[in-house]
């Protein structure tokens, strides 16, 4: 009886005693549970934001001339610095002139004998046609005589394009810029021996300012970038669409901006692509043939879109998207919402939020729904109202 009882009395101490602990550990976890976790909230806005489009592309010069000899002849100097600007019409090589200045005038000289001949048949015409009216002469010896007229008058005719060639061919012994641009390196020298239209070229001019910016894209995408186009609130046509321009490599974009001019009417078969060029200024020569660029191409503005920053979207295992929100009762909620793509440091909101709403984008790792909070409002990001890419 004396164990029996030790033993009873034993247990309910026992019992006594994790009673009380149990009663410490949830007082405890009462006091934890009553400190609201403190968390930065945003409030949601709708802003206006332009729609781009973002393209690769290259860049190609407006005009490319080469420079090629019309005549042949030995090359006496070259009048320009290589590399340096040029003006359409200004002379850049000299080929020695003096053998067809010889030519020149040989060919005067024939035209001044064709003339002397035409004056002589003339006259003998004129008294032929007297004396065939009397007889005096056969009309086989007048038919003769006029023909000799109708020749030596071909031959005045003859005589003046063989002076007109000489004369062109001594200009061009004179060789000219046929455009404005920045001319390249001389592929000859003073002494080498040109020949007219020869397969080398002398040189090259390329105008650079203005510039084009040929850019690649689906047939599939250009049919939606027309659709944008037409249902643009701003009713722009598409080649007046403003252009930017990113240079491969460059994190700065280029400074000036440029116009959408025209797609291409055929699209490539081996590839599903079209071309779509741009012009841009290029005052600098900043931009050269040749260079891979990025262009966005704004199609317009899409009018009360929201937007989350990336931080605050939480993803489940079945790929569901969500944000924390501050319910009515001061406690963290976690709502379903839709989003369609990235941008920037943003995710664009397609369903789940309304303008005005509060969602919670610092603190999100401390909580659990139903987790008491205490919201604090942050400083909404800079970035908040970034461009659209449509691809």
């Amino acid at each position: 009886m004396t164990g029996l009882r030790k033993i009873g009395l034993t247990t309910a101490g026992t019992v006594c005693i994790l009673a009380t602990l149990t009663g410490c550990k949830d007082e405890a976890a009462g006091t934890t549970a009553q400190r609201p976790v403190e968390v930065g909230v945003i409030k949601i806005e709708a802003n206006d934001l332009a729609l781009t489009t973002e393209l690769p592309g290259r860049i190609v010069a407006y005009r490319v001339s080469d420079v090629r000899p019309q005549v042949s002849g030995i090359l006496k100097n070259r009048l320009f610095q290589e590399g340096s600007e040029v003006k359409a019409g200004q002379q850049l090589y000299q080929i020695d002139p003096d053998r067809y200045k010889a030519t020149l005038s040989s060919a005067e000289a024939d035209l001044a004998k064709a003339q002397a001949t035409l004056k002589s048949a003339r006259a003998k015409a004129e008294r032929y046609s007297e004396l065939v009216r009397i007889n005096a002469v056969s009309k086989q010896d007048n038919d003769d005589v006029v023909a000799s007229l109708d020749q030596a008058k071909a031959d005045v005719k003859s005589a003046k394009a063989a002076l007109d060639l000489a004369r062109i061919d001594l200009v061009y012994t004179k060789v000219n810029a046929p455009i404005s641009g920045r001319i390249g390196k001389s592929n000859v020298t003073e002494g080498a021996l040109v020949t007219a239209n020869q397969e080398t070229a002398l040189s090259t001019v390329t105008q650079l300012d203005p510039i084009y910016v040929d850019l690649t894209q689906s047939s599939v995408d250009l049919i939606k970038l027309k659709r944008a186009i037409a249902s643009d609130s701003r009713g722009e046509q598409s080649n007046h669409l403003r252009v930017t321009l990113n240079v491969e490599g460059d994190d700065q974009p280029y400074g000036q901006v440029g116009v959408l001019q025209f797609s291409d009417v055929t699209v490539d078969q081996s590839t599903g692509t079209v071309t779509v060029r741009a012009i841009f200024p290029n005052p600098t020569f900043d931009l050269l043939p040749g260079m891979f660029v990025r262009a966005r191409i704004e199609q317009g503005t899409q009018k009360g879109v929201l937007t989350v920053p990336q931080k605050a979207l939480v993803r489940d295992a079945a790929g569901g998207t969500s944000v924390w929100v501050p319910s009515l009762e001061g406690k963290a909620e976690l709502r379903t919402i839709q989003v369609s793509r990235i941008v920037g440091n943003q995710w664009v909101v397609t369903a789940g939020l309304h303008t005005g709403d509060d969602v919670i984008i610092d603190g999100i790792q401390n909580l659990r729904p139903g987790t008491a909070i205490t919201p604090v409002v942050v400083q909404q990001e800079p970035s908040n109202r970034p461009k659209i890419a449509s691809r």
